[in-house]
């Protein structure tokens, strides 16, 4: 029974070890850094526009972003952040009320 511990022990060890002797690979992008990044200076024309698809996808255009996230009246949202989002509220009527990244 013994005699498989120092086996067990090195199994990890061994798939670490590069047989190739070249220098190991860089390691991979974040996605989101691959993603463009919101930029929300273009987006103040959509304040007090009424929140739509239509309005999300110019907004998401305008900005850069990859990723739009929609901000109901009275809700909480994740503090997240994420350089590669669009965060799009609005109030009670749908109007567009605030518009930032992250």
């Amino acid at each position: 029974m013994h005699k498989f511990v120092p086996i067990a022990l090195a199994l990890p060890l061994a798939a670490c070890a590069n047989p190739g002797g070249s220098e190991p690979s860089a390691p991979p992008v974040p996605p989101e850094a691959a993603l463009g990044a919101c930029d929300a200076t273009a987006t103040e024309a959509f304040v007090g526009q009424t929140a739509t698809a239509e309005t999300g996808a110019a907004i998401l255009a305008a900005s850069g972003a990859e990723v739009l996230r929609w901000g109901p009246p009275n809700s909480a949202w994740t503090m997240d952040y994420r350089t590669n989002r669009v965060n799009v509220r609005y109030d009670e009527s749908s109007t567009v009320t605030e518009i930032t990244c992250g």
